[in-house]
């Protein structure tokens, strides 16, 4: 008996994946790194009839400062009735996650905040932008100002400045803290705090990525820094030598040697660089519903399963003696069968493979997967990403 497989049952046994090498800097970044924001308020000018309008008095009084800024006073908001060119905007900028300095230039992203209908064609006037923490003492940390240029034509009172705000002060993340700074962070205290932590050295603090986070992998950097220190250092056998320690499945606390405090630069490169081989525990499907994106990390394993969906058909060519393709027989089933002889071990990779073949829509796979994992039957971490 011939047959022509159109989508076939998928049976796959369990194998264990092979350890990969990935360098530290690629799964971790040190705390203290990250992205900051900068806000203000400011006043975009030369709109043709989109703005905010005279009735909207939050833009006329910044219009009204403006004037008197310039020596052109305006004596009342009704001189401004008229005015329908100007808007008040709330203008955002983004600084780089590893700081920026005094002269660095930044996007800006400007928002309408009154009853501006848009911002094509605006401007906006100079606008002092400030941390986002109201007891940030260091005042105007940049100037923003520039023309406006609307992104998204559906979305008309968002605008951005490209390279628009100028940074006025340097912007510099401090990536070293005391011990005794911080076991008080971790909320470790007494002697909980002493049995790895030196109150009076200095640490980094290594941020494992959310998506390989767990104690094995925190563990395993902790045990590569270490070796690492000690073959350097020619002692293996001292407890001194341990620096690194696993606090939880996402840090590692770094004491730092102390030939390194004076420049700790070379040893933080070292670190960055520092191979790690390893097994990642965590099998996870990260689902973009809105995109239809299914992205798989780890081995990801489902139980055996009989999956019969909308849309799904395997079909089987069986002709009847004497075989033609002439006068088949066809036998449809809607459905697909994983791992039927139920050996256990069948991939989602494997089920997602036999969709595609089927031609399934993305929606269609997503509910598939939300099934498997409702009834138990997926192993795995399902994340939803917005």
């Amino acid at each position: 008996m011939a047959s022509r497989l159109l989508a076939a049952a998928l049976i796959v046994g369990l194998v264990a994946p092979a350890a990969v090498a990935v360098k530290i800097g690629d799964i971790t970044h040190l705390q203290g790194s990250r992205v900051n924001r900068l806000v203000g308020y400011g006043l975009v000018v030369g709109l043709a009839g989109t703005g905010d309008g005279g009735n909207y008095v939050p833009a006329m009084q910044a219009l009204a400062k403006a004037h008197d800024r310039f020596a052109n006073p305006v004596v009342t908001l009704e001189e401004l009735k008229n005015v329908k060119n100007v808007a008040i905007v709330l203008v955002e900028a983004s600084l780089p996650q590893d700081g920026a300095r005094e002269g660095e230039r930044v996007d800006v992203q400007a928002s309408s905040i009154g009853a501006a209908k848009s911002l094509q064609g605006g401007r906006l006037l100079i606008t002092p932008l400030v941390g986002p923490h109201p007891q940030d003492t260091r005042g105007v940390m940049a100037l923003a100002s520039g023309p406006l240029h609307i992104e998204d034509p559906a979305l008309p009172t968002v605008a951005k400045i490209v390279q628009g705000a100028t940074l006025e002060q340097d912007w510099i993340h401090n990536y070293i803290a005391i011990g005794k700074e911080l076991a008080i962070a971790r909320n470790l205290g007494g002697n909980q705090s002493l049995a790895w932590l030196r109150p009076n050295d200095p640490y980094v603090t290594l941020v494992i990525d959310e998506s390989v986070a767990g104690w094995g992998v925190a563990n395993t950097i902790a045990q590569a820094i270490n070796a690492d220190v000690a073959i350097i250092a020619g002692a293996a056998d001292d407890p001194g030598s341990q620096i690194a320690v696993a606090c939880d499945p996402r840090t590692v606390a770094v004491r730092l040697p102390e030939a390194e405090r004076n420049d700790p630069a070379a040893f933080l490169a070292r670190l960055e660089v520092l191979d790690l081989f390893m097994q990642f525990a965590e099998a996870r499907v990260t689902i973009n519903r809105r995109t239809g994106t299914i992205v798989m990390t780890g081995d990801v394993e489902i139980a055996p399963a009989v999956i019969s969906h909308k849309g799904l058909t395997v079909e089987t060519l069986v002709p009847e003696p004497p075989p033609t393709l002439e006068n088949p027989r066809v036998v449809r089933q809607e459905f697909i069968g994983l791992d039927p002889g139920h050996k256990g071990g069948a991939k989602l990779a494997d089920l997602l493979d036999a969709l595609n073949r089927l031609q399934v829509p993305a929606a269609d796979k997503i509910a598939i997967i939300d099934q498997l994992k409702k009834t138990g039957k997926l192993y795995a971490t399902v994340v939803e990403e917005q």
